[in-house]
């Protein structure tokens, strides 16, 4: 009996790189699909209601939370269900995080969510938290950063820093980045966190 060349789906399946590239292919056209829409929708590319850009000191508070990888154990995106808008508030919508690059959303919560945290506690409650977490929360088992009440923030780098986030839409005037150095000259990093901490949500409220 002869054999005959496989056609169809059965050259596929036997053909392990054709079918590598065709996954692949479906994989991002999918993708597209999916995401290419989101650019043109309001509700994704429109700033809330009441939402400005991050000041120089908040701007450099939240530098400094990404890079103490803070973002690890607290997200900032409550979820559309009964039992998150009961303990955190509004759910968390694109519109609040329009200048936010990259933004904070995501699953993790070793502690808790983060996305309305802005004015719900004092500056002073927020420096004693940062230095040593258990003398307000007895059972957490969040690291202290008592360090951020020395290290000082650096006015040199926060005019280029808004200078780029323009480059992605992000509203800063000429004023505002030339004065963004004497904004922050002479703040510890303790004090900017805290600024960024407190504004986290205060548009929708």
């Amino acid at each position: 009996m002869a054999l005959h060349a496989p056609v169809g789906h059965e050259k596929i399946e036997t053909n392990n790189f054709l079918m590598i590239v065709l996954i692949l292919l479906a994989v991002a056209f999918g993708g597209l699909v999916e995401i290419v829409p989101l650019f043109f929708q309001k509700s994704t590319t429109q700033p809330v209601e009441g939402l400005k850009p991050y000041t120089a000191l908040q701007l450099a508070g939240r530098d400094v939370y990404l890079r103490e990888g803070c973002y690890n154990c607290h997200s900032q995106m409550i979820r559309p269900f009964r039992a998150e808008t009961l303990r955190y508030g509004p759910y968390s919508t694109a519109g609040e995080f329009v200048y936010d690059h990259p933004f904070q959303w995501g699953s993790k919560r070793t502690g808790p969510d983060l996305a309305r945290v802005g004015g719900k506690y004092s500056d002073e409650w927020h420096r004693i938290h940062l230095i040593n977490p258990r003398d307000l929360v007895p059972e957490s088992n969040m690291p202290a950063y008592p360090w951020l009440t020395k290290a000082v923030v650096d006015p040199a780098g926060m005019a280029p820093r808004m200078k780029a986030l323009t480059m992605v839409g992000v509203p800063y005037s000429a004023d505002e980045i030339a004065k963004a150095g004497d904004e922050v000259k002479g703040k510890t990093e303790m004090e900017a966190v805290i600024a960024y901490l407190q504004v986290l949500g205060t548009a929708r409220k």
